[in-house]
């Protein structure tokens, strides 16, 4: 499937059984429902699917759940990312065996380096399959910084690097993209509270999160954004926003894992380290949540998920 870097596209929550093992037949329904309200690609193994707590086994079977549920529909894209250059380049050639229409490249864990070596670190990822990628930057979770006139540099030296996740959250970083590469890198926002405002400046799609729970709201949001209907755009955003926010702060996984088994879409289940919320931190949020879900627009809700499931059964 030729790859299009446009729409919104989930970063894939990773679902797991009562015993934490990944629950692939959960992830493959999941994975057709938020195509069936609008998603345009499915992005797997990101840091939203817990992808650092992911056996290689496991990567490789959750890549090719998501191939066979949706791959003739959308594209499906492999977060790629690892300790080392040569782990990460495995995991892409990974991809691209069980039929990945992309790849998400991220910097190391835990490894920062200088700009020599991480533009060899995803030099490598790019260069391991023909696969269109997307380079992701997120400086704010990675420290790694790539800055637009390194970016222009991988492009120029990279038939292959065709988007970019900006998730510095900084809407400046869009317009910078723009003016030095034009139509030649589409540029993806990936901080969720920054949506509208990165479509205004040049941003062609978005990498979200709170779509794993609301993607018809998250389509429409879009839509309206991209088609200059801004007052409704606005409307939709501020009963979004409390919601939205959820998705930039430390605990965005298990907020947002929370807010799908809220909205009867998922589980809370996260894996060690880190914990289900607790305390006063679930019933903040869980307050909000009910909010959202009582005050939720009537005429974006999503496809019934037992409905929508049901009919990819029968596939």
């Amino acid at each position: 499937m030729k790859m299009q870097w446009r729409g919104v596209m989930p970063a894939l929550t990773t679902a797991f059984s009562q015993d934490l093992n990944v629950d692939l037949d959960f992830i493959g329904r999941h994975s057709n429902w938020l195509v069936d309200n609008g998603c345009t690609g499915i992005v797997a193994l990101g840091s939203l699917g817990e992808g650092a707590t992911l056996a290689a086994a496991e990567k490789r079977d959750i890549l090719s759940t998501c191939v066979r549920a949706v791959g003739s529909r959308v594209p499906v894209i492999a977060g790629i990312s690892a300790l080392t250059t040569q782990d990460a380049v495995t995991l892409a050639k990974t991809a691209e065996d069980t039929g990945c229409a992309g790849l998400m490249v991220l910097p190391p864990y835990v490894y920062v380096g200088d700009w020599r070596e991480m533009k060899a670190h995803v030099t490598a990822v790019f260069k391991a399959t023909p696969l269109s990628c997307m380079l992701y930057n997120n400086p704010i979770a990675y420290t790694v910084d790539f800055l637009a006139t390194q970016v222009k540099e991988l492009v120029e030296e990279n038939g292959n690097l065709h988007a970019i996740k900006e998730s510095s959250a900084d809407v400046r970083r869009v317009t910078a993209l723009r003016a030095l590469l034009g139509e030649r890198l589409d540029v993806l926002m990936g901080v969720d509270d920054a949506i509208v405002e990165s479509v205004a400046v040049g941003a062609v799609g978005w990498i979200a999160g709170l779509v794993n729970a609301f993607p018809r709201e998250s389509v429409a949001l879009f839509e309206m954004a991209k088609n200059g209907r801004t007052s409704e755009a606005i409307e939709l955003y501020r009963w979004f926003l409390p919601l939205l926010r959820m998705d930039t702060v430390p605990k965005f996984v298990q907020l947002i894992k929370l807010v799908q088994q809220e909205a009867g879409v998922g589980s809370a289940r996260v894996r060690p380290p880190r914990l289900e919320l607790t305390g006063a931190e679930f019933d903040e949020a869980r307050a909000i949540i009910s909010d959202a879900l009582s005050t939720r627009p009537k005429h974006a809700s999503s496809t019934a998920f037992r409905q929508s499931t049901e009919a990819a059964a029968v596939r």
